[in-house]
């Protein structure tokens, strides 16, 4: 063989071997950001199957405490702020807002006897303590998915990939500052 063909040969060679590199590395990072697409999408799910659960359980305990129109306010207020939120920060605020006002909620009932005792009530709050505990594992699960799609876009030769093709970091689901201490009793409910 001549020299010029085996110079050609190498050089189609090594542009082949980047190509394969791209391709790899961007399938790669498109299915990390899918599974973080998806898992968000799950945690979505769950906030709004607890947000469709709030006028039903305000209803309930409006029909034992109707002049708690504060409390009830507060808690619908937070519902709408939480189905009206679209990023993942404004998300985790909202989720707290509103389990800060359910408290407040919870508090009004312990005032009702007769309301902790309706089965209504009781379903509700069953099944918003189940959302609860969804809402808990799939934001586990979103933040476990962020983490591995982070640690992708960060490693080399990815990173080099992931510039060039525009992917960014994305953001974890994390608390409010404070979230982890409780709230005082005067503040849930307005005074």
């Amino acid at each position: 063989m001549k020299k010029g063909t085996i110079i050609i040969i190498a050089i189609v060679a090594v542009i082949a071997i980047i190509g394969a590199m791209c391709v790899s590395n961007y399938n790669t990072l498109v299915t990390a950001r899918e599974s973080v697409d998806s898992a968000e999408a799950n945690v979505d799910t769950y906030l709004q199957r607890r947000a469709d659960l709030i006028p039903n359980v305000v209803a309930s305990v409006k029909s034992f405490a109707k002049h708690e129109t504060e409390v009830f306010d507060k808690v619908l207020a937070a519902r709408e702020k939480l189905v009206g939120a679209d990023t993942v920060a404004d998300k985790a605020q909202a989720n707290q807002e509103l389990t800060s006002a359910l408290q407040g909620l919870t508090l009004v009932v312990e005032n009702y006897p007769e309301l902790k005792s309706d089965t209504t009530y009781v379903a509700l709050m069953d099944e918003l303590e189940g959302s609860e505990n969804r809402i808990a594992t799939a934001r586990k699960d979103y933040n476990d998915t962020v983490q591995a799609y982070n640690n992708k876009i960060i490693k080399f030769p990815a990173n080099v990939f992931a510039g060039i093709f525009g992917f960014e970091k994305a953001e974890y689901f994390e608390a409010d500052e404070g979230a982890q201490d409780a709230p005082s009793v005067d503040e849930l409910l307005g005074d």
